[in-house]
């Protein structure tokens, strides 16, 4: 039994292009090779959001939750973050 499958996609010009370059610079040697560590990128990533609401959001909200009177609204905020100071720029 195999344990790939395999699949027929279509993507817009632009995309295709980017995958065969990625061959053609020798950085894979398919175009399922990078598909595939495409596809690796966006599962971490869709794994790191899960995470980060699980953990931070889910923690926020259970602290506010638990204790309203801390609740800071949208003009505080605004108004503390006027006090920061701004980073300086390069001039060139």
């Amino acid at each position: 039994m195999r344990s790939t499958q395999q699949l027929s996609i279509t993507l817009p010009h632009e995309m295709a292009d980017a995958v065969r370059a990625k061959v053609a610079s020798g950085e894979y040697a398919t175009e399922s090779e990078v598909i595939r560590d495409g596809l690796r990128a966006l599962l971490a990533r869709d794994q790191a959001i899960e995470r980060w609401l699980r953990d931070e959001v889910g923690a926020a909200y259970d602290a506010l939750k638990a204790a309203p009177s801390r609740a800071v609204s949208a003009a505080q905020v605004r108004a503390r973050l006027a006090t920061v100071p701004k980073p300086a720029t390069k001039k060139s």
